[in-house]
């Protein structure tokens, strides 16, 4: 078996952009697990975002969720672990990138498996049916344990604020990008690769036997973790630059396109 242990991200990876998985990737995945290999969905989504989609695959074993910070087993609908944000840092992380770029619109995902996300003010948020909570008191928005803080700037684009955020407060929390529009901080050290490991160790996996696919550079970590890392035909350059190989895009299969040659149907 080449692989054993396959780690697909969500959104622009095993998601088409109507946020949908095609009857063709469900196949694929099927034949790779009927192959003995398991299939782990490594998200930036924290769980109430993401469970509608799993019992949509009928899947019911382990998932990454918030970035890392939640391992997810699905069959039971139970957190196995779940990692929080400090607040005060994050409220001096905040202190310190809003001193550089002005004023934030900002959304923060609270811990749990109904973990509610905040909306303030200024906030765009995609549209799609997952649902948000909107506040005006920002101090609603420290009030229960968060998984994670979301920016957006007026004035810079995502790749600007990040390296802003990472710059002057990378040493009290980690910034990462998941996609547009989706500036994050959490957990200092916490990545995809730190939730990936965990689970992969429950399962009596490693990281030699796996092939990870993603398309954004929160999914550089998994990358750096994983044996081979698939990036989609329109990920970010920074992942492309560090991707063993790169497949089609996520509306034109490209999980399955790698799948299909590496574990080939009866």
């Amino acid at each position: 078996m080449p692989y054993r242990l396959i780690a697909t991200d969500l959104d622009g990876t095993l998601l088409r952009a109507d946020d949908t998985v095609s009857q063709r990737s469900r196949d694929a995945l099927a034949a790779a697990t009927a192959a003995g290999a398991a299939h782990i969905v490594v998200t930036g989504r924290a769980v109430p975002w993401v469970r509608h989609i799993l019992d949509d695959l009928g899947y019911r074993g382990l998932a990454v969720c918030g970035q890392g910070g939640q391992v997810y087993h699905a069959g039971e609908h139970r957190l196995l672990t779940s990692v929080t944000l400090d607040r005060q840092l994050a409220g001096l992380a905040l202190a310190k990138i809003e001193a550089e770029t002005g004023p934030l619109a900002l959304a923060a995902s609270r811990d749990g498996l109904e973990g509610e996300v905040l909306v303030g003010p200024g906030y765009r948020v995609q549209e799609g049916p997952l649902p948000v909570v909107a506040y005006e008191d920002p101090a609603e928005l420290w009030s229960a344990p968060l998984n994670k803080l979301y920016l957006q700037s007026p004035h810079l684009d995502d790749d600007e604020l990040a390296r802003v955020a990472l710059g002057v407060a990378g040493h009290l929390v980690g910034v990462t990008m998941a996609g547009a529009g989706i500036v994050e901080l959490l957990p200092l050290g916490l990545t995809k690769a730190t939730g990936l490991s965990l689970a992969a160790r429950r399962l009596g996996l490693k990281a030699a036997d796996t092939i990870a696919f993603g398309d954004m550079p929160n999914d550089i970590p998994m990358f750096g973790w994983a044996a081979h890392g698939v990036a989609m035909a329109q990920a970010h350059p920074e992942l492309k630059a560090i991707a063993d190989e790169v497949t089609a895009s996520n509306d034109e299969d490209g999980i399955a396109v790698v799948l299909e040659r590496l574990f080939p149907l009866g």
